[in-house]
């Protein structure tokens, strides 16, 4: 699979352990909403550890965008984020991935699983086409949501926050579970994204009840 060196433009804190990274694009490079890369840092010992990132920019647009969640305590790709400056390269390989929109529904996310439905919220936001759209998006307390104001502002009480470490007026509090997707849930897709043990747990939940496999969008590794 090839490599692309791209240059950091910009890095932006978005939470106490969220950056957001503005890097260059390829000439020619092009992805589908939702869709990953497996990226890297141009660095001398780090070229071959790469981990998958999801493109939170559309593929209109200038630059690639990518929003990541930095994981201090371990010794890894994530951690040696932390480190690199703006002029700093990445290397981002083709892209690839399962999700991607396939009509209004449900859309379920935990913590950093929300990047992938960031790319679609845009463009779906550009089309004009986000009616139908619902949020189930599940964090640990409010300091860890992502984006917080622009989904709410994006989508209004389509948009719900479920917190698992916090009791906070406003928002829920519990798991995403069953009986929380059963009240959510207006018809269409049920679009998938969090961390393995939430996928499974989720997938679950729906194998349970009888939902249509076909109509699950998530990623499959």
């Amino acid at each position: 699979m090839a490599k692309s060196a791209v240059k950091i433009l910009k890095i932006e804190p978005l939470t106490h352990d969220v950056l957001r990274f503005e890097v260059e694009k390829p000439m020619g490079y092009t992805f589908v909403p939702g869709q990953a890369t497996s990226v890297a840092i141009n660095q001398k010992g780090r070229e071959d550890d790469a981990r998958p990132f999801t493109f939170t920019s559309l593929p209109d647009e200038d630059h690639l965008e990518f929003v990541i969640k930095i994981y201090a305590d371990r010794e890894g790709m994530t951690s040696a984020l932390r480190n690199v400056e703006v002029g700093d390269e990445l290397l981002i390989a083709d892209p690839w991935g399962n999700i991607a929109y396939k009509g209004p529904g449900l859309f379920i996310a935990g913590g950093a699983g929300i990047t992938p439905f960031i790319a679609i919220f845009k463009q779906l936001q550009k089309e004009d086409a986000l009616k139908g759209s619902q949020l189930l998006f599940g964090n640990k307390t409010r300091d860890d949501i992502i984006l917080e104001d622009w989904l709410n502002t994006l989508l209004g009480d389509a948009c719900v926050h479920v917190l698992s470490k916090e009791d906070v007026p406003g928002y829920v509090h519990g798991r995403i579970d069953e009986e929380m997707i059963g009240i959510h849930y207006n018809g269409g897709n049920i679009y998938v994204c969090g961390p393995p043990p939430m996928m499974e747990e989720i997938g679950g939940e729906l194998d349970f009840i009888g939902f249509p496999p076909d109509l699950v969008v998530k990623e499959e590794f």
